[in-house]
């Protein structure tokens, strides 16, 4: 397998995943660059960064499960779940730190880039529109409290795609999601991040991905 390969990038905080991948195909001098699955612009960590033909494995790697580590601030809320949002100070703790784990029905966030009317939510969002969005069942495979005190808890949380952790943070109540750091995809670890795999190198860690390029 050739003319191909994905590279591990270590999104920074105030950038976009699409502002990754303009850099990146500027770069390499306009060659077709995807990526496979966004994070949001406050949020920092691991973006697999599909180049030339492995932009076919984008539905393959979409769907492999997420670790993340989230920090969340108690006592407030915001209007978007993250520090981009209007907040509102509550004064208040949650009552429970414990997170839900096992199969849960979230409801997409209006600043996600889930499409609702052929347009995207963020759009609408952004406009100061707001519509019925539709629910998802997803799993959190486990929610590990790494660390809390007055202020907020830090949590590992490992997950299915498509979980939205700053609506997972707002079930505490009274709380947001500050921080956000993702850690892994699927085999991928952000500790490998400058790392440019082949497609060989990618079908040996993710078998179903052979089949995209055959």
């Amino acid at each position: 397998m050739a003319d191909g390969s994905v590279l591990l990038c270590d999104k920074p905080a105030g950038k976009t995943s699409h502002d990754i991948v303009l850099a990146v195909r500027r770069e390499r001098g306009g060659e077709k660059v995807g990526h496979a699955g966004t994070l949001d612009p406050f949020a920092t960590g691991l973006l697999l960064l599909l180049i030339g033909r492995a932009t076919r494995l984008q539905r393959f790697l979409v769907e492999l499960p997420k670790t993340y580590v989230a920090r969340a601030r108690f006592g407030w809320r915001s209007s978007t779940g993250d520090p981009d949002g209007e907040l509102r100070e509550t004064g208040r703790a949650p009552d429970s730190l414990e997170l839900p784990t096992g199969t849960v029905r979230q409801r997409v966030p209006m600043t996600s880039a889930v499409r609702v009317g052929g347009e995207r939510l963020y759009r609408k969002a952004h406009r100061g529109e707001t519509v019925e969005t539709p629910e998802r069942e997803i799993e959190v495979y486990r929610a590990e409290l790494l660390s809390d005190d007055a202020k907020g808890a830090e949590y590992e949380i490992e997950c299915s795609a498509g979980t939205y952790i700053r609506t997972l943070i707002e079930t505490l109540d009274d709380a947001y999601c500050a921080e956000l750091r993702r850690t892994a995809i699927g085999p991928f670890q952000v500790d490998k991040a400058g790392r440019e795999l082949t497609l060989d190198q990618v079908a040996e860690l993710v078998p179903t991905t052979a089949e995209a390029l055959r």
